[in-house]
C-alpha cells in the first residue's frame, strides 16, 4: 500500500494542465474584479462626454417637425 501511495504522490502527469488552469482562472478573476472596479469610472467619463451643456448631445439640436 505504501508503494502505491508513494508512486501516486511522485506521479507528475497532468501537473502542467492544472497549473495552466489555475493561472487562467486567476487572470480571469482579476479581470472581472478590475472591470467591476473601473466600470463606474468608465461609465462616468462616457456620460460626461454626452450629457450636460458641454457634451456632444448639445452640439446639435433636433429640428422641430413641421406642423
Amino acid at each position: 500500500m505504501k508503494r502505491v501511495l508513494d508512486r501516486l504522490i511522485a506521479d507528475e502527469n497532468g501537473q502542467d494542465l492544472i497549473e495552466y488552469a489555475l493561472l487562467t482562472s486567476a487572470i480571469g478573476f482579476c479581470a472581472v474584479v478590475a472591470m467591476n472596479v473601473l466600470g463606474g469610472a468608465i461609465n462616468a467619463v462616457y456620460t460626461s462626454w454626452t450629457d450636460g451643456p458641454a457634451g456632444v448631445n448639445s452640439l446639435w439640436q433636433v429640428p422641430d417637425p413641421k406642423p
